[in-house]
C-alpha cells in the first residue's frame, strides 16, 4: 500500500512556526521554505504519534513545550559546518595572528558542529607568536554542543586540511574507531564551548576578543535582531580587531565602528 500523505502545514501554521523560530533564534524562515519545514516537521510528527500540525503546534503550548521546542529548532535552524570553510578567512588570520604581541582570543560565535573553532585553533596552533592563545566557540544548542566539544569527526573532514595538518592536530582512529579523527588534547584544552544564544543579552564574563567570526548567520536574521546583534558583538571585540561573516553576507547600511580590510573582513575602529 502506498504510504500515507504528509499532513498539510497551513499558512496560519507555517507563521505560528516561523514566529516561535525567530523569537528563541531571530532566524527568519522564508515564505518559500513552507514545504521544506512541513517535510522536515513531519519526522516529528511520527515521532510523537501526532496526525495533524495542529496537534504539534498544541504540544508546544503545553508542558513538553521548552523540550519540544528544542527538537524544533535543531530541525529548521541551518548548522551546515565543515574544517576550514572559506578558507581564505583563516588564510588572512593565519597572516595577522603572526603580527600580534599577546596571544590571542579569539570567537567562534556560531559555531554549530565545532568544524569552525577547531580550525581556528590550528591557525593559531600554526600562526600565533605567543603561547596562550584561547578561542571561545558558542552556539544556542546544548547538545550540538556538547558533540562539538569532544573533538571527534569523520576522517573524511580532513580533506580541507592543510597539508601535514592531520598528522600534527589530530588523532586518526584504529580499530572500532578507524574512520574518525580526534582534535589533539594539545587544541582541545585551549577551546572551551559555551551555550550562548546570541540574540539575548551576551554573559558578562565573555570579555575582549581579538577576532570574532560570524559567518553564515546575519543571512538567516530577521533585519531587527541583525541591527541589534552586531552593535553589542562589537562591545566585545578589541580595537584593531577582526570580525569576519561570510561572503555571501553583508553589513551594508548598518552604522559601525569598522573597517573593511577584505571582503567580509572588517577591522573595529
Amino acid at each position: 500500500m502506498p504510504g500515507r500523505r504528509p499532513p498539510l502545514l497551513s499558512e496560519a501554521g507555517f507563521a505560528n512556526i516561523r514566529q516561535r523560530v525567530e523569537q528563541a533564534t531571530g532566524v527568519h524562515l522564508a515564505d518559500d521554505r513552507r514545504t521544506g519545514v512541513a517535510a522536515r516537521l513531519h519526522q516529528r510528527l511520527k515521532a510523537l504519534r501526532l496526525t495533524q500540525f495542529e496537534q504539534y503546534l498544541a504540544v508546544l503550548d503545553g508542558p513538553a513545550g521548552p523540550g519540544e521546542l528544542e527538537h524544533l529548532l535543531r530541525l529548521l535552524v541551518a548548522r551546515d559546518s565543515y574544517f576550514f570553510r572559506e578558507h581564505r578567512h583563516f588564510e588572512c588570520l593565519a597572516h595577522w595572528l603572526a603580527t600580534l604581541e599577546h596571544p590571542p582570543r579569539l570567537w567562534s560565535a556560531a559555531c554549530a558542529s565545532g568544524e569552525e573553532a577547531w580550525s581556528l585553533a590550528m591557525v593559531a596552533a600554526q600562526s600565533s607568536r605567543l603561547p596562550g592563545w584561547q578561542v571561545l566557540a558558542s552556539d544556542f544548542d546544548p547538545q550540538l554542543l556538547a558533540r562539538a566539544a569532544t573533538g571527534i569527526y569523520d576522517i573524511a573532514q580532513a580533506r580541507y586540511f592543510p597539508e601535514g595538518w592531520l598528522v600534527r592536530h589530530c588523532l586518526c582512529g584504529v580499530g572500532e574507531t578507524a574512520g574518525r579523527l580526534r582534535i589533539a588534547s594539545s587544541l582541545r584544552e585551549r577551546v572551551r564551548f559555551e551555550a550562548i544564544n546570541l540574540i539575548r543579552t551576551l554573559p558578562a564574563h565573555l570579555g575582549s576578543f581579538d577576532a570574532i567570526l560570524l559567518r553564515n548567520l546575519l543571512a538567516n536574521l530577521a533585519p531587527p535582531y541583525k541591527a541589534k546583534l552586531l552593535p553589542r558583538l562589537l562591545e566585545h571585540l578589541r580595537p584593531g580587531g577582526l570580525l569576519i561573516i561570510s561572503h555571501s553576507e553583508s553589513i551594508h547600511g548598518l552604522d559601525l565602528p569598522l573597517r573593511p580590510l577584505l571582503p567580509s573582513v572588517f577591522e573595529r575602529l
